[in-house]
């Protein structure tokens, strides 16, 4: 039998008997109809003209708080690296600075907010992934220089909105225009290089001429971006020839090596042979001044010796005599004896204790030698005999 058959009581499908159930959908739909009906000026059930009144003072209490809210919806922060677009009805209207600002709540104007300070990177040639290398594109890597060949090169490039306003809405997609131009400005400047330059010495040139191009493409478009900087990734040659150019980079290493090495050796020979000749020709000039103040003290010598000979010849050819003697003696080893003319005895003399001593000379006092079968009277004219001769030498 079915619920709804006549017989069935006041059973429905869930099982609810009587009013013991919950209370009829419908039943609920006409209560709240006739509550909103009462706020907004209808008539309850008790009817009369103050809920007319009642109703239309709260309408006016919720569509005061609603504008209210609506107002204060307009409110907004600006962040210290961030910039405000204002725009309304879709139409740009002004950049607002960091701070607390206010604009017409939606959809009459609505806010753009631009992060200004924060640093972006576009890549060229790769893409960075987990790995340390990234993956390549040789699409984009790959590119011709100015004698005809290609090189594999990798560029990042760094960047921030220097304007929000352009950035939004002077160029569709800013960000994919830089890179487009990126590689325009790239393949320019490697096109204007050639392929040694770039792979050596040039890589910082290139980076620079790239920054600049692509600056210059970038205001000219107004699409409010400002290039930070350009970095040289890499650059090689093509896979294909990386050996041959890796012999090639190693003979010029080896040649630039070698260079340095003899220009090291010459800065090490060179101030040395400067500083002998130096010092062979202040040698050569003391030896020179020595040799002619001597020579000229010897001409002035033998000048004074032959003024002073044509005043007393005798006398100065005594001294003459006298000193070159005493230079003769003074540097050898002398004996002297003193024996009586005629005399035969022999002497016995210690030439080895003499010769010993020192290079002055030997005085040998006849008086205490032992002269073998000699008396007293061959001492005393020994003596006698010296003396004369020590006279004469005085003389």
């Amino acid at each position: 039998m079915a619920w709804n058959e006549p017989g069935s009581g006041d059973k429905d499908p869930w099982g609810n008997r009587g009013n013991g159930g919950p209370p009829d959908l419908d039943e609920v739909v006409r209560n709240m109809q006739r509550k909103l009906g009462g706020i907004f000026g209808g008539k309850g059930k008790t009817g009369g003209g103050n809920s007319s009144g009642q109703g239309g003072f709260g309408l006016g209490v919720i569509l005061a708080i609603a504008g209210i809210i609506w107002l204060l919806s307009g409110i907004y922060i600006v962040d210290p690296a961030e910039r405000g677009v204002v725009l309304r009805f879709g139409q740009y209207v002004t950049s607002t600075m960091p701070g607390p600002h206010w604009h017409l709540p939606y959809p009459i104007e609505r806010v753009e907010v631009v992060n200004v300070e924060e640093i972006r990177t576009a890549e060229l040639g790769y893409r960075s992934t987990g790995s340390r290398t990234g993956s390549t594109i040789l699409s984009e890597s790959l590119m011709l220089t100015k004698d005809e060949n290609i090189i594999d090169l990798k560029v990042a490039v760094q960047y921030r909105v220097q304007d929000a306003a352009m950035y939004l809405f002077n160029v569709r997609g800013p960000d994919l225009i830089l890179r487009q131009m990126m590689e325009s400005a790239v393949r320019e400047t490697v096109g204007r290089s050639k392929m040694d330059f770039v792979l050596t010495e040039g890589r910082s040139v290139v980076a620079n001429s790239t920054e600049q191009l692509l600056q210059s493409m970038l205001d000219a478009h107004n699409t409010g971006l400002l290039i930070t900087s350009v970095n040289m990734q890499d650059v090689q040659p093509p896979e294909q020839v990386q050996s041959a150019f890796a012999d090639v980079v190693k003979a010029r290493e080896d040649e630039v090596r070698q260079k340095n090495q003899a220009e090291a050796y010459s800065n090490d020979i060179l101030p040395k042979a400067r500083g002998q000749a130096f010092r062979i020709v202040q040698e050569a000039e003391a030896y020179k001044s020595q040799i002619t103040a001597k020579a000229e003290g010897d001409a002035s010598r033998f000048t004074q010796v032959v003024r002073e000979y044509s005043k007393a010849p005798e006398i100065t050819i005594e001294r003459l005599y006298l000193d070159a003697m005493e230079s003769v003696y003074s540097n050898s080893q002398k004996v002297m004896v003193d024996v009586e003319k005629g005399g035969n005895n022999v002497l016995y003399l210690p030439l080895d204790r003499m010769r010993s001593g020192s290079s002055s000379p030997a005085r040998i006092d006849l008086d205490s030698l032992n002269y073998p079968g000699t008396d007293s009277s061959t001492k005393s004219s020994s003596s006698s005999s010296r003396d004369d001769v020590r006279s004469r030498g005085g003389r």
